[in-house]
């Protein structure tokens, strides 16, 4: 949009000094002819006329066509940088999980889940879009945990776990400097998607609303993927074993707003899960 803010403030500078010329040029003329009538040396061939709505009408005609194609191009170049700016966040996002030996797909998929319901929520178009780009970062503060506690096969002792549970600070301190709307959501939502709704996640024990929303919608879509996923860990879960845990912690772990859109929502849900599944 500031390319294109840009480009308009050009234009209209273009056409200022382009219609200023052409009446200048008519002015110009006019008077030439008003001299003219009153020396009386005139006739129908003296008399130059200037067509000044035709000149307009072509320079208009122009000036749109070249308009047209400055947006183009413009347009063309916004959505190249937007993609190429998505694939470095899907590869930051994949980095992460690779290091902890899950797949791609688990980020493609949490993205996917995260804006069907952030769009169920409420939020707008653009709300969703950015938090679908952001939600594939929530694991990103994996990269400074050790591989022996990231990939340990058994459960963590409690400091090793302590240990793990600084993944969600050192994602926020990894993203909160930049500017960029999409890096501020992926810092929020890398901070605080192990919230839990009633107070008792980490790292800050936030409770219920205070919680940003792009986490508490993140939080769903992060576990309900990771749960019935393969991990070093576990096995992955079944999907009557995942809702019964839904159902369980709706209220306690999960906004229960959100848990009660992903129900009605299943289907969708499961569609995407087709999508990308793990090859």
């Amino acid at each position: 949009m500031m390319y294109i803010g840009a480009l308009m403030i050009f234009i209209a500078i273009v056409l200022a000094v382009t219609f200023g010329n052409i009446l200048k040029n008519d002015t110009k003329k006019i008077i030439e002819n008003i001299n003219i009538v009153k020396s009386g040396k005139y006739n129908t061939q003296t008399i130059n006329r200037p067509d000044e709505l035709g000149e307009i009408s072509f320079a208009i005609k122009d000036m749109s066509k070249s308009i047209k194609e400055g947006i183009e191009q413009i347009e063309q170049l916004h959505g190249e940088i937007t993609n190429t700016q998505k694939e470095i966040i899907y590869t930051m996002g994949e980095i992460a999980e690779t290091r902890s030996k899950e797949t791609g797909n688990h980020v493609k998929r949490v993205a996917e889940y995260s804006y069907l319901l952030a769009i169920k929520f409420g939020l707008s178009e653009e709300e969703a879009s950015i938090l679908k780009l952001a939600s594939p970062m929530h694991d990103i503060g994996k990269v400074g945990i050790p591989d022996n506690i990231l990939n340990k096969p058994r459960k963590l002792t409690y400091e090793e776990f302590e240990i793990m549970k600084t993944h969600a600070k050192l994602g926020f301190e990894m993203l909160r400097h930049s500017k960029k709307p999409i890096l501020q959501a992926a810092a929020i939502v890398s901070r605080e998607h192990h919230e839990k709704y009633d107070g008792t996640g980490y790292p800050r024990g936030l409770k219920d609303k205070d919680i940003h929303i792009f986490a508490r919608i993140t939080a769903v879509a992060d576990v309900f993927d990771a749960l019935g996923s393969h991990r070093v860990y576990k096995k992955a879960w079944n999907d009557e074993k995942i809702f019964k845990l839904f159902k369980e912690e709706k209220g306690k772990h999960f906004d229960p707003v959100i848990i009660e859109l992903f129900f009605e929502n299943i289907s969708e849900i499961n569609k995407i899960r087709d999508i990308f599944k793990d090859v």
